[in-house]
């Protein structure tokens, strides 16, 4: 999706004009970006993480010569999503997995389903469930 299409989306959806749409989309771009630059981090709720962090200088091959070369500092802008997104792209992956699954046993194939993930913070057994002898 491109920024185009983001404006003509939302633009749609609240009745404002494309051009208003698109100069309030633009502001919070720069808002973040200027955020970035001067704090190095922003946080969007339900949404995610933006970090500029500091990749120290180092030694590298160049794949093509395997010439040694120095690849000076850096510094990059990482993301990490926040819950909301996380479980919304895990269902994602979970619909594509299934419909894999059915496609497979639609064209005759053997499939063995994955094991259920278990629960977050379950105790998983005792020591005897792992093959150890009690006592």
């Amino acid at each position: 999706m491109t920024k185009k299409e983001i404006v003509k989306t939302i633009s749609e959806e609240i009745g404002l004009t494309q051009l208003k749409t698109k100069e309030i989309v633009q502001k919070t771009f720069d808002a973040i970006v200027e955020t970035l630059v001067e704090d190095h981090r922003i946080e969007l709720r339900n949404f995610g993480v933006f970090e500029v962090k500091r990749r120290a200088a180092r030694k590298a091959r160049n794949p093509r010569t395997g010439e040694k070369v120095f690849v000076p500092e850096k510094f990059v802008v990482t993301f990490k999503p926040g819950k909301e997104m996380e479980e919304r792209v895990r269902e994602l992956e979970r619909r594509a997995n299934e419909a894999a699954r059915q496609q497979a046993l639609q064209n005759g194939q053997v499939v063995d389903s994955p094991p259920a993930a278990p629960p977050p913070h379950e105790t998983h057994g005792s020591a005897t469930s792992y093959g150890q002898s009690p006592g």
